[in-house]
């Protein structure tokens, strides 16, 4: 689902909101959470799961093309946890027969 798409989602949901304000209360959210997590918070959303950062530390990589070594700085990157019951939700629905 694209971020277009939920907010067509949430605007049809809530049909007494214009589609602005829809797209204002979403943009407002992911802002939050962006900011929250550019300053080094953890950001908790009861029921769907918290974000957090995690250190990669620097090692020693090869270019695929070449594979001559070439050396990866250590760096910050978002990671999610899913909360209960997000992955009990996940884990009963039906599967798409892949």
């Amino acid at each position: 689902m694209t971020k277009n798409q939920l907010i067509e989602s949430l605007s049809k949901r809530q049909p007494d909101l214009s589609l602005q304000d829809v797209r204002l209360a979403v943009d407002i959210i992911l802002e939050s959470i962006s900011s929250g997590l550019a300053e080094d918070k953890r950001v908790e959303i009861r029921g769907f799961g918290s974000l957090s950062l995690r250190y990669r530390p620097k090692r020693k990589g090869r270019n695929p093309k070449t594979g001559e070594p070439v050396h990866v700085d250590g760096k910050y990157f978002p990671y999610f946890k899913p909360g209960r019951e997000l992955r009990m939700r996940v884990n009963s629905s039906p599967s798409d027969g892949d």
